[in-house]
C-alpha cells in the first residue's frame, strides 16, 4: 500500500519565543488546557519510550496522572516488561501528540519510583475494578485465555469482599524528571515551529530548532 500522498497541510498562528513561558512545566500546562478546551480526546495519553540493557527501543501509550515541577507521573505494574527495562536503564522519553490542535509535546529525562505512600494516595482513588484489575494482571506475562483472566476477577472479588482494596506491592508510579522538553506546533509547508528547553544549572535555555 503506498500511502506517499496522504498528507495534510497544518495551519496555526504559529509559536513564538516571546509567547512562551520561561518555565517549560508552566508552557506545559498553558498547552494542557489548550487541549481540555478544545475537547481533545484523552489529552493524557502519552507514549512512553523506554529502553533496556539490550539497547532495544520499545514504546507504549500510557496515562499521565499528574505533573508538576517535580516531573510527569504515571502508574504501572512493577513487574511489566517497562519496569523491567527502566530498572535496567532509567531513562525515558515521553510524547503528547495532540494532533487536533496540530501540536507534539516531546520529553526525555531520567525516571524514579514515586514513594509508596504517594502510590496509595493515587491508587484509592481508582475506580474499584480498576484496583481489582491492578491486582489480577501480571502486566506482560503470557495467559492462555481470556477466560483465566476473568477467573481471577472473581477469585479477587471473593478474596476483599466489600474490603477496601489494598495497595498491591507490586503497583506503583513513576515520575519523569525531564532535562529536555520540546514544543512543536505544526504550520503550512512543513515549516513548523519547534522550541527546546534544555536543563541547565541555573534554570532552562531556551533555543528554536528547525523544522
Amino acid at each position: 500500500m503506498d500511502i506517499g500522498d496522504m498528507r495534510r497541510d497544518f495551519e496555526s498562528s504559529g509559536l513564538h519565543r516571546d509567547a512562551l513561558d520561561p518555565d517549560p512545566v508552566r508552557q506545559f500546562e498553558i498547552w494542557f488546557t489548550d487541549t481540555q478546551e478544545a475537547g481533545i480526546l484523552e489529552p493524557n495519553a502519552m507514549s512512553l519510550a523506554t529502553a533496556g540493557s539490550d539497547g532495544l527501543p520499545d514504546v507504549r501509550t500510557v496515562l499521565l496522572k499528574y505533573f508538576d515541577t517535580g516531573g510527569f507521573v504515571f502508574y504501572t505494574n512493577y513487574g511489566s516488561r517497562k519496569a523491567a527495562e527502566l530498572k535496567q536503564n532509567p531513562q525515558a522519553a515521553l510524547l503528547f501528540p495532540w494532533l487536533g490542535l496540530n501540536r507534539q509535546v516531546v520529553l526525555q529525562g531520567r525516571v524514579e519510583k514515586v514513594g509508596q505512600a504517594e502510590s496509595l494516595r493515587y491508587f484509592a482513588t481508582r475506580p474499584r475494578g480498576s484496583q481489582i484489575g491492578a491486582w489480577v494482571s501480571e502486566q506482560s506475562r503470557s495467559v492462555e485465555s481470556r477466560a483465566l483472566l476473568e477467573q481471577k476477577v472473581a477469585e479477587i472479588k471473593s478474596r476483599f469482599g466489600q474490603d477496601d482494596i489494598p495497595l498491591p506491592s507490586f503497583w506503583g508510579g513513576y515520575r519523569i524528571i525531564p532535562d529536555r522538553i520540546e514544543f512543536w506546533q505544526g504550520r503550512p509547508s512543513r515549516l513548523h515551529d519547534r522550541f527546546e528547553y534544555l536543563r541547565q544549572d541555573n534554570g532552562w535555555h531556551i533555543q528554536r530548532l528547525q523544522p
